[in-house]
Order: structure tokens, then C-alpha cells, then sequence
């Protein structure tokens, strides 16, 4: 058996109003604080940092924005940054970019690190990983982490008042989970206990996506969370979680290699990680040449979870555009992880068969 690390986060607070034990939390890991996020993730939690650290142990710093990208450029800055101040705790703000940059930086400056979510775009906050980018945007390595953050706080309060964008990319990524999960271990015939965990986890963050996936958009939609929401933020965070750390993150196919080949270009850099993979989970399931019932379904689902259908709902995209795309895809690392090759062809296949039924579903 091949010596494996399973990293967990040490502690996962979730539930509505749980940002209120943050004072709390870091009072246990330490001492003088940073808060680092972005710009709008800043201005949504700062002030409630703030009054959460007064008057206990903990002093907050400073508050510092991540940078725009996760990229060497900015951990370093940052790590720099801490290190001068003396800062022994990184609070992290926001969505995955600047979630990955304070897990690097914490890394780098061998700081602990409390997460707290303001979107639920990815599983982020919980994983000991970072995506790593070009200062341009564009994708550059996934860079594995020694630890993962020391205490995470999903807030379905907090998290209910980001836009439905930002739901409808978690719930994009997450399905992701089950699907790509699927077509990795399509071809293999038994599956050892933690890939069989990484399996169960990954299929019930399908499942809860299709049972509460369209009520908890319609809570974001009102401004007001609900049980279908909480259940919904625990497959985004706590199940997803479990899946990529019982898989070692080798769970991505091609659903991440499409969204890696869409950071090449620069009308989709904001779109949004998780609103790509949900496009790019449809044409996973066109590569493998599921039914039309499937697709439909697939297709059916991700539309009430306000994921993509199509390439003219993501940008206007040139010939040329879609061909620089569709070449880094084939090209992604994750791509690789596919049971059989894809070639250029394939992948121009699974857009068009999808682009065609999504013309049918409206």
C-alpha cells in the first residue's frame, strides 16, 4: 500500500450565525491577527471582525486585500508582510482565490489559518490546497498544502446575502465531485476503503445538490436561509471536503480541464471557477457518451441551480477564442485523469451535442 497523508481542517463551525464564535475560535489559536480577503468579502465581515476581536486576547493587526489572484507574486508579498508585523494568526475572507492565497501564505509563514467563507463558490475553505494562477489569470499549477486551515465558519447567515452566482458556482463545482469521481473510477474494479469513502462522500454531494440544490437558490434568491440551504453548504464545504481529502485531490477530470483551458481566456477569467466546471460537467458526461435521458437530466438540474448551458451564457466567444480554449483543455492536467484519451475533436463533439440540447430545455 503506498503511504498516503490525509489532512483535515482541525475545526468546522457551520450553521446561521456561527461567524458570532469567532472571537472565541481565535482566542484558541493565537494572538496578533490579520485579516486578509477581497475587496468585497473586506467590506461584508470586517467591521464584524473587528467587534468580534475587542476587547479578547487576540489584537487584529491590520486587514490586507489577497490581491485579485493566487498567485507566487502574492503569497509572497503577503508572507512578507506577515512576517514583519509578527502576525501569528491569518484570518481569511472571501471566495476560493483568496482563501488559497491565505492557506499559502499560512503555509509560508508557518501561521495557522481561520477561514470564513463569504461565498459558497468552492470548497476552499476546508481543503489543504491552493490553486495557484499566472499574475494574469491564467492557471498555473495546483499546489498541495502540509495543513489545512485550523478552524473554518460557514455562516448560512452570511453566506445567504452573497449574489446566486456565487451559490450556483458551488453548486457547479460540487456536482463535480460525483461526476468526475465517476468517470475516474469507471474502469476500475475495486476500489480500496478511502477511494471508496471519497466515492460515498462525492455521491452524496449529488445527492442533496438534487434534492435542496433549487430550494437553496430560491433562499438566496429571498435573502433568507433556510434548512435547504444549510444542507446545501454542507455538501459545497463539508462533503466536498471529504472528497477531495480522501482522494489525496486526485479526483479533477474533465469538467477542471475545461475551466482550466477558460482561464486562457480573458473574457471568462470572472466568470467564476464553479459556473465553468457546471459547463464543463455537462460536456464530461457528453465525453463519455452518456444517454440523452442523462444528459437531459444533468442538464435539467444544473439549470435550476442556475449553472451554464451554454457557451453564449458564459461570453461571446470568437472561433478563435473557443479554439484556444478547447486546446488547453485537451492539454489540462487534469484531462489526463480521463479513462481514455479526448482528443480536439471530442471535446468540440461534447459542446456542440451540448449546445444542442440546451436549445431544447430553454
Amino acid at each position: 500500500m503506498q503511504a498516503q497523508t490525509i489532512i483535515f481542517p482541525a475545526q468546522i463551525l457551520r450553521g446561521p450565525g456561527t461567524l458570532s464564535r469567532l472571537g472565541e475560535v481565535c482566542g484558541k489559536i493565537g494572538r496578533r491577527a490579520l485579516l486578509v480577503g477581497g475587496h468585497q468579502a473586506l467590506a461584508a465581515v470586517g467591521d464584524r471582525v473587528k467587534a468580534q476581536l475587542s476587547g479578547g486576547p487576540v489584537s487584529l493587526v491590520g486587514s490586507a486585500w489577497f490581491g485579485g489572484e493566487c498567485s507566487e507574486t502574492q503569497i509572497q508579498r503577503l508572507t512578507q508582510w506577515v512576517a514583519e508585523q509578527h502576525i501569528d494568526l491569518i484570518i481569511g475572507a472571501g471566495g476560493g482565490k483568496a482563501l488559497d492565497t491565505c492557506k499559502a501564505v499560512g503555509v509560508a509563514a508557518n501561521v495557522p489559518v481561520v477561514a470564513v467563507p463569504t461565498i459558497a463558490a468552492t470548497c476552499a475553505a476546508v481543503t489543504p490546497l491552493s490553486i495557484r494562477y499566472f499574475d494574469d489569470g491564467q492557471f498555473r499549477d495546483l499546489y498541495p498544502l502540509p495543513q489545512a486551515p485550523a478552524a473554518v465558519i460557514i455562516d448560512s447567515d452570511l453566506l445567504v446575502r452573497a449574489p446566486i452566482r456565487w451559490l450556483a458556482a458551488g453548486l457547479g463545482d460540487t456536482l463535480a465531485k460525483w461526476y468526475e469521481f465517476r468517470a475516474i473510477s469507471a474502469q476500475q474494479t475495486q476500489l480500496v476503503g478511502i477511494q471508496r469513502s471519497s466515492r460515498a462522500n462525492s455521491l452524496i454531494c449529488y445527492d442533496l445538490i438534487a434534492a435542496y440544490g433549487p430550494a437553496a437558490c430560491q433562499a438566496v434568491r429571498g435573502g433568507r436561509a433556510n434548512t435547504e440551504l444549510d444542507q446545501v453548504l454542507d455538501a459545497i464545504f463539508m462533503f466536498a471536503g471529504l472528497t477531495s481529502l480522501m482522494s489525496n485531490g486526485a479526483h479533477a477530470a474533465a469538467a477542471h480541464a475545461i475551466y482550466e483551458g477558460f482561464t486562457v481566456c480573458h473574457k471568462t477569467h470572472d466568470f467564476g471557477h464553479g459556473l465553468l466546471v457546471g459547463f464543463g460537467n455537462l460536456c464530461l458526461l457528453a465525453l463519455e457518451n452518456r444517454s440523452d435521458d442523462e444528459l437531459r437530466e444533468a442538464m435539467l438540474l444544473a439549470k435550476a441551480c442556475a449553472v451554464p448551458l451554454r457557451l453564449r451564457d458564459i461570453a461571446d466567444l470568437s472561433a478563435g477564442e473557443l479554439e484556444s480554449i478547447v486546446q488547453a483543455s485537451v492539454h489540462a492536467p487534469d484531462m489526463a485523469n480521463m479513462p481514455g484519451k479526448v482528443t480536439v475533436a471530442d471535446l468540440y463533439a461534447a459542446i456542440r451535442r451540448v449546445e444542442k440540447m440546451a436549445e431544447t430545455i430553454g
